[in-house]
C-alpha cells in the first residue's frame, strides 16, 4: 500500500499535470469506488465544468481541489492515476476517467479495486469520514517533538502498532515504521509509554528524516507503485532494514530478523534494537 512518501510524490506529479484543467465529463465503470455521493450519475454530474486548482494530501489521501469541490481519493493497495491523451487505448482495470476540455484524461486504474473516492464541498472533507479522525502530519510544521510525545508517549500498545495507527500519526505504513524504528534503535515490540524521553526524541527525528529522504527519492517501488507519470520510486534502494530478513545488519552485521507485530511482517536487528531494555525498565 502506498505510504506518505508515495502519495506525496503522486500529489506533486499530479499537481503539475492537471492543475488548471477543466472537467468536461466523468466515466465510472466500477461504482463501488465512488463512496460519496453513492450515485455515480450524481457524482459525474457534480464534477462537470469544475476546474482543478490544486492537488493536496492528508495522510495517505489525495485531495483534488477544485473551484467549489474537493475530491478525496485513497489509492489503497494498487490504485494509480495517469494522464493520457483521449485517443490513447484504455488499459485494463481502468475504473474512473475524468475527461478534460483540452482533450486529455485523468484515468484511475486499480487492479485490486480497493480504492475509494469521496466528493465534498470545500471544508466539509476535514470534518467528515474518511479524514475527520486523522492524526499528526509528520512533515508539517506543526509536527513537533512535544506534539509527538504527547500523542505517542502515553500509549499502552507496542510502539509499532501505535505508529501504524493513523489517528495518532498519519502516513506511516509498514515500510517506514520499520525503517524509522531501526534508525532510532528501538525494538518494534517495546510498549510506547515505556519509551524514555531520549528514545522518543530519536524516534521523532528518525520519522522526519526517513520520510523526508523517501519523498526526495520519489517513494519506494516495492510492488507496483508508480507516480502520476508512470515513474518508479527509488527509495527501495536505500532501505536499511525492511525486506532484509536473514541479511547482515548494515550497522553491526547481525542477521536481520522478521516477526509479526500487530499482524504485520516486521523487520528488526536484535542487536541494534534490543528488547531487553524495555524488560529491565519494567522490572525496576
Amino acid at each position: 500500500m502506498p505510504e506518505l512518501p508515495e502519495v506525496e510524490t503522486v500529489r506533486r506529479t499530479l499537481s503539475e499535470l492537471i492543475t488548471g484543467k477543466t472537467i468536461q465529463n466523468v466515466t465510472v465503470s466500477l461504482p463501488r469506488i465512488i463512496q460519496r455521493p453513492d450515485d455515480i450519475e450524481h457524482f459525474a454530474l457534480e464534477l462537470q465544468g469544475h476546474t482543478i486548482t490544486d492537488v493536496g494530501r492528508r495522510g495517505k489521501f489525495l485531495r483534488i481541489i477544485m473551484d467549489g469541490l474537493v475530491l478525496v481519493s485513497h489509492l489503497r493497495m494498487e490504485g494509480r492515476y495517469g494522464v493520457y491523451e483521449s485517443e490513447e487505448p484504455i488499459e485494463k482495470h481502468t475504473h474512473v476517467i475524468f475527461h478534460f476540455t483540452d482533450g486529455t484524461e485523468l484515468r484511475y486504474k486499480d487492479v485490486r479495486q480497493f480504492g475509494t473516492m469521496h466528493l465534498f464541498h470545500p471544508g466539509e472533507e476535514l470534518t467528515q469520514k474518511p479524514l475527520m479522525k486523522l492524526g499528526l502530519e509528520p512533515l508539517d510544521d506543526g509536527f513537533s517533538l512535544e506534539a509527538f510525545t504527547e500523542v505517542i508517549g502515553s500509549r499502552k500498545t507496542k510502539i509499532k502498532v501505535a505508529l501504524l495507527n493513523q489517528e495518532y500519526v498519519v502516513g506511516l505504513g509498514n515500510i517506514y515504521v520499520d525503517e524509522a524504528l531501526f534508525k532510532a534503535g528501538i525494538h518494534p515490540e517495546k510498549v510506547a509509554c515505556e519509551l524514555s524521553g531520549q528514545e522518543l526524541a530519536r524516534l521523532y527525528a528518525a520519522i522526519v528524516q526517513t520520510l523526508s529522504d523517501a519523498v526526495k527519492a520519489g517513494g519506494s517501488s516495492i510492488k507496483s507503485y508508480v507516480n502520476g507519470q508512470g515513474e518508479m520510486g527509488m527509495f527501495q534502494h536505500a532501505l536499511q532494514i525492511y525486506g532484509r530478513k536473514a541479511q547482515p545488519c548494515v550497522n553491526c552485521g547481525a542477521p536481520v530478523e522478521k516477526s509479526v507485530v500487530g499482524g504485520r511482517g516486521t523487520h528488526y536487528c536484535p542487536s541494534c534494537q534490543p528488547f531487553v531494555a524495555a524488560v529491565a525498565k519494567k522490572k525496576q
